[in-house]
This record gives C-alpha cells, structure tokens and sequence, in this order.
C-alpha cells in the first residue's frame, strides 16, 4: 500500500525531527493513507513556508511491520485515542513509546474541540460527540528510525 506525505520539498529519507509544537502523536514522521489529505497539508505547509506543494509517496507493508514494530491503532475516535491526543498536545504524555501510530487526525479545527474541553467550556462527553460527527482523516506516525525502515520511497508528485 502507499502513504503519502504532504510538504513544500521531496522526502526521500523521511527522518523524525523534533517540532516546534506538539503534536496528536508525538515526535515522528507524519503521513497518510489519504492523498487528498496530504495534498491539503502540503498547501498548509506551503502557506506557512512558501515553496510548491509537493507528495513523496512511500511503499508500505503495514502487516509485515506490525510483526516486529510496537504499534499503536486507534480506529476511531474513542476516549483513549481523546486522552493520548490531549496529552501529546500538551506536552504532558507520558505513557508507553511506540514506534508506529495510527489514527484519526485532530488537525487545527478539531483542536478548537481540544480547547474547549481544556479550557473546561465543553464535557469529555461533548467534546467526542463533536469530533465523531466530524470526518476525521486518518495519519500513520513513524515514531522511530525502526519504524522508517518499512518506508520506501516510491516517487513524489508536484499538485496544485
């Protein structure tokens, strides 16, 4: 299968780079199962770096990897998945390391739902039925070199 990951520059050796913020899954490389996702990022990205928006397409074997990688997969958006999110988001997790994560993405308009939550305006309870109405992308997080073995680059694409 492919991953795809959005940017303004072809990845060929993905790498784990720490971020200037905190992200839903912690450090690692970032990708998606979804191109349309990845092209969407990648005009985020551009709007913040400038460049061209640019895929870099990966092989990816998820079920020869998941024989030898600690991996994590959060179907949907439950109350554990809510709480691994928050707590990458602020810094504060603390839990089990990983080296390959898979789930739903809580990109910036669904962190308003975060905040609500945080800031005490919204219940848990609210705070989820909010974000499963929602169409939630999906992201596969390479949280170490192990896991960036099972990439292969494949070949990158310019979109508009």
């Amino acid at each position: 299968m492919f991953v795809y990951h959005g940017s303004n520059a072809i990845i060929e050796k993905p790498e784990i780079r720490k971020s200037n913020r905190n992200l839903d899954f912690g450090e690692g490389f970032y990708a998606t199962f979804n191109f349309e996702q990845a092209q969407s990022f990648s005009r985020i990205v551009c709007n913040r770096r400038g460049g061209v928006p640019i895929i870099s397409v990966y092989d990816f074997d998820y079920d020869v990897a998941k024989k030898s990688l600690q991996c994590k997969v959060f179907s949907h958006p439950n109350d554990e998945w809510f709480d691994f999110v928050c707590d990458n988001r602020m810094g504060n997790y603390v839990g089990a390391k990983y080296d390959l994560i898979i789930g739903p993405v809580a990109d910036d308009t669904v962190y308003l739902t975060f905040i609500g939550y945080l800031a005490g305006l919204t219940s848990r309870e609210d705070a989820l039925k909010q974000l499963k109405i929602r169409e939630l992308y999906n992201q596969v997080t390479f949280c170490t070199e192990k896991a960036l073995k099972y990439l292969n680059f494949n070949h990158s694409k310019e979109v508009e």
